[in-house]
């Protein structure tokens, strides 16, 4: 593995934003991404790795959108297999071996889920999905992810399973089936991540820069803390907008599909460290997920409905969803989670490209490049898994149609900052929980309690996430306010009473770098 860039050349902050946005109206770049998701980060990164000059703008914050409203996994496409996508399957399982293996070990790891056989699955439905995790090995032999990243599948005895899910109901159950999939330290943290690297290449990442129009020389952008309108020209312009893509195109059509999660205590669970998967009654090949995530609150979800009407900035579970979700829990558990338990629920709206037939759950994920006929480049679909493959197609495009010249994609072989082999972050002086999250950089964020030993407590009482987190964020990630502490480079405001008793450390922390 080569080495990430060093954190100089990667830091996000106000004054670098300020210098880029100051400077961007006397230059025309090569590229101009509209969207700081999981895509547009990825876009940016590819055009910049490949020596393009790059200017990437986002209305708000980095994974603002759909890109921090995940189930958190990097998965191998079994439920795509089982669809009949190989295509779609293939590639994700790749995709997940180029995050585990080269470009992003210190946030993806393997996760053991756990299918319980409770009598409500038949002995014919327990078969099929056996075969189908087979199946899903054999797509990690074909990526060539090792066996030492991703463990063989397996059959549990009912004792086994109660070992790894002691949630469960033991009453009538079989056992379990056992599999391995990839599980994010987070998807913001991934996004920022992947917006850092493209900086450390040149690539301007700049938020709170609303794009008004869009053409294929360029855009109309506001500076949404000043209210300033700037012309950016561009040689080639990619619209990584998400669901929020067809505002800016005309032409382009999407069917958004909202996916609800739940935030639950690890109490709440019996403090399980497996995830489950847990058969939706009446599907062959559906589940609601079960996802700790190591900080003391377990994900659940998650639903597919379709999102009609305008797509809000920040998408809200329906009470409906959130109950569908607790049923189908209590179709395993000994002890039903109640609506009193959960202590957060988020959704996020996936920007599928509109078949114009079927429900939502059955358009496809692959995702598409699509050119305007004033050669806007538009990258839809897809999912986060995939967002690497979808960022190099978006570029190859521009390349294609002859807008800036520039060789392959060189993505599958850039490490993420504090991107390091398992053994480098093994040896790491400094607290686990960050290493987890940031990799290399963990020993330079503990650095930071040499003055101020406070850094290295937590930011509120029973939470992992330290002060030394925010002050790094301020400095180095580019958060301009308590929102983005709060809810994307830590994700303390999933459950609100956290983020208000967090809110005071985050101004504090802006309010210092802000002091001369």
């Amino acid at each position: 593995m080569s080495t990430p860039p060093a954190p100089g050349r990667s830091s996000l902050n106000a004054a670098r934003r300020a210098r880029e946005l100051a400077a961007l109206p006397d230059e025309v770049v090569d590229v101009l991404v509209v969207g700081l998701g999981a895509t547009g980060a990825g876009v940016a990164l590819d055009a910049a790795s490949r020596g393009l000059s790059v200017a990437a703008i986002d209305a708000h914050d980095l994974a603002f959108g759909t890109s921090r409203w995940s189930s958190k996994l990097v998965h191998g496409g079994l439920r795509y297999l089982a669809g009949g996508h190989v295509g779609v399957a293939h590639e994700s399982a790749v995709e997940r071996g180029v995050l585990m293996e080269r470009t992003a070990p210190h946030l993806v790891r393997a996760m053991p889920f756990v299918l319980p056989l409770t009598p409500l699955v038949t002995h014919r439905q327990a078969a099929i999905t056996a075969t189908g995790l087979r199946a899903g090995d054999a797509l990690r032999l074909a990526a060539r992810t090792p066996r030492s990243a991703l463990p063989r599948p397996r059959r549990l005895s009912a004792v086994e399973t109660l070992r790894l899910a002691p949630a469960l109901r033991p009453y009538g159950l079989r056992g379990g089936l056992l599999s391995w999939d990839g599980k994010l330290a987070d998807d913001a943290r991934l996004v920022t991540a992947l917006a850092r690297t493209a900086a450390a290449h040149g690539a301007r990442i700049l938020t709170r820069c609303r794009a008004l129009t869009l053409t294929g020389g360029g855009a109309l952008v506001r500076d949404e803390l000043t209210g300033r309108e700037i012309d950016v020209r561009a040689r080639a312009v990619v619209n990584a907008a998400g669901v929020w893509a067809g505002g800016l195109v005309e032409g382009v059509r999407l069917r958004p599909s909202r996916g609800t999660h739940l935030v639950l205590r690890s109490e709440a669970l019996c403090g399980a460290s497996a995830g489950m998967h847990v058969p939706v009654p009446g599907e062959t090949s559906r589940f609601v997920l079960v996802i700790p995530q190591g900080d003391g609150r377990v994900y659940v979800g998650l639903t597919d409905e379709p999102a009609d009407g305008p797509v809000p900035d920040v998408p809200v579970p329906t009470e409906s969803e959130i109950g569908f979700l607790l049923d189908i829990l209590g179709t395993a558990l000994d002890a039903p989670v109640a609506r009193a338990d959960v202590i957060g629920a988020f959704a996020g709206l996936r920007p599928l490209l509109d078949d114009r037939h079927g429900s939502t759950a059955d358009i496809s994920r692959r995702h598409a490049v699509l050119t305007s006929p004033d050669g806007v480049v538009t990258i839809v679909g897809g999912k986060l898994t995939t967002y690497r493959r979808m960022a190099q197609d978006a570029v190859d495009a521009v390349v294609a149609a002859g807008r800036v010249d520039a060789g392959p994609s060189r993505t599958t072989r850039v490490p993420l900052v504090g991107a390091a082999a398992p053994d480098r972050l093994a040896a790491l002086d400094a607290p686990q929980r960050l290493v987890g999250r940031y990799g290399t950089e963990a020993p330079l964020l503990a650095g930071l309690a040499r003055d101020d030993a406070a850094l290295l407590e937590p930011v509120v009482p029973g939470l992992p996430v330290l002060g030394a987190e925010l002050a790094w964020a301020v400095r180095h990630e580019g958060a301009l306010d308590a929102a983005d502490l709060l809810d994307r480079r830590t994700r303390i405001g999933l459950v609100t009473a956290d983020r208000d008793a967090a809110l005071p450390a985050a101004e504090a922390h802006l309010a210092a770098l802000a002091r001369p």
